[in-house]
């Protein structure tokens, strides 16, 4: 169902309007809705926008989560700063492909008012000020000219939000067309079916050799991931198979472009499948 792509400054009010957000269409559609964001991974967030790598593995997480919660019957909002504009376009891809409708709600605050809440938070909340003036600096602003960033609903600090506009758009409007480009496409690349099938083979064989040194709740580290498996029971090499093909099948028909990226995405389609 449908998507809701919070956007704003670091510090900005997002978090309080997707809470918000959530009160209502819970309340007002009887919906299950799901927040996704970077509170939900668990990251220190001045050393992801320190490091430009870090940060791209957190978006493709968010974005991994948000194609996993989208369904018919429930709403996502995407709680993080979605700053980037090229990254919301990957977002509206996403939702053309699954033929649900999505909103942007920009929460518009200037850089002082947004540092002054930055530095209210407690210690172990705040950015620091080098990294919030970065992300300041490359903020793109959303533009409802833009298809990716329509139907935009912008927010001031003291606004109440159009709860009432927000569903309109989402239930009272349709969907965007797929088109060729956004519709599952079998790939043909040998490069990336073989890199698909080395770095799961090579995460499978350390997952096999981990487990007859390690107990339950160990993490695992395995090759080319950031990211750790964890071992909450013992798994059979019959059942990694499967989840291997499963996750094999699935992300032939949705591939990366970065192939760096296929470690981590099996180590966290492991998690979310063994737990």
């Amino acid at each position: 169902m449908p998507l809701i792509v919070m956007c704003g400054y670091p510090c900005s009010g997002k978090t309080i309007r997707a809470e918000e957000l959530k009160g209502y269409f819970e309340e007002s559609s009887q919906r299950k809705v799901h927040i996704v964001g970077d509170k939900g991974l668990d990251v220190e967030k001045n050393s992801v926008y320190a490091d430009s790598q870090k940060e791209k593995n957190v978006r493709a997480s968010l974005k991994a989560e948000v194609e996993r919660k989208v369904t018919k019957d429930d709403i996502v909002i995407l709680d993080s700063l979605n700053y980037i504009k090229g990254y919301r376009y990957e977002l509206f891809c996403l939702i053309k492909h699954t033929q649900t409708p999505h909103c942007l709600v920009y929460c518009l605050t200037s850089d002082e008012q947004s540092s002054l809440w930055n530095t209210s938070r407690e210690a172990a909340e705040q950015y620091n000020q080098d990294i919030f003036d970065a992300l300041v600096q490359r903020f793109e602003a959303p533009d409802s000219r833009n298809r990716w960033d329509s139907p935009l609903f912008t927010i001031l600090k003291d606004d109440t939000l159009p709860f009432e506009a927000i569903s309109d758009a989402l239930f009272k409007r349709k969907a965007p067309p797929p088109n060729q480009s956004t519709q599952s496409q079998p790939l043909s690349s040998v490069n990336f079916l073989y890199e698909l099938d080395k770095i799961t083979q090579d995460v499978l064989m350390a997952i096999f050799n981990a487990q007859k040194t390690s107990v339950p709740g160990d993490l695992v580290p395995v090759p080319g991931a950031t990211e750790k498996v964890e071992l909450t029971r013992s798994i059979n090499m019959a059942e990694l198979r499967k989840l291997r093909r499963q996750f094999i099948s699935y992300t032939k028909m949705h591939p990366t472009e970065n192939t760096g990226q296929i470690a981590n995405m099996f180590v966290q389609y492991l998690n979310k499948s063994l737990h």
